[in-house]
């Protein structure tokens, strides 16, 4: 595709980073906002689902879209939607972890701590992934989602 033609679509380079961005966290709050309501399943078991779906989609794809999210650009107010939406999944990986035996059981700013730690933990397979591309997705999703409940404690 043409720049000019890209430009019939977007207003410009912010806008398609901007969709580029929010299209690597949507589809997991979507999925996190699903396995909240299931509430017959064990919280550790829709944590870890999430964790790894999670990082199946951060990594998955042909393009490391995840690595947008270490740009300084993205810092920017222009980037309020993708922000809101990333804070919501923060949220619901807190609300998941909160349901689980051992994190029902943490005080607020232990809960808190733990809740950053796994998504750090989530975000920070953008760089793993950077340094080898090649490595096989789904046991690296799978070994992710183990070690986030690791760090949780159960």
């Amino acid at each position: 595709m043409r720049q000019a033609s890209m430009y019939h679509y977007v207003s410009g380079k912010e806008e398609l980073l901007a969709e580029l961005l929010e299209s690597t966290v949507t589809p997991s709050l979507g999925y996190a906002r699903d396995l909240l309501t299931r509430d017959a399943e064990p919280a550790e078991e829709r944590l870890w689902e999430l964790c790894r779906a999670d990082v199946e989609l951060l990594c998955g794809g042909p393009h490391n879209l995840g690595g947008l999210y270490l740009l300084p650009e993205v810092r920017a107010e222009r980037f309020a939607g993708f922000h809101a939406v990333r804070a919501e999944l923060k949220d619901a990986y807190g609300q998941l972890i909160a349901a689980t035996a051992v994190g029902g059981a943490l005080a607020k700013i232990e809960l808190e701590l733990r809740t950053d730690l796994v998504f750090g933990l989530i975000e920070g397979v953008i760089l793993v992934h950077r340094s080898d591309p090649d490595r096989d997705v789904s046991g690296f999703a799978e070994a992710t989602a183990d070690a986030a409940l690791r760090i949780v404690g159960a």
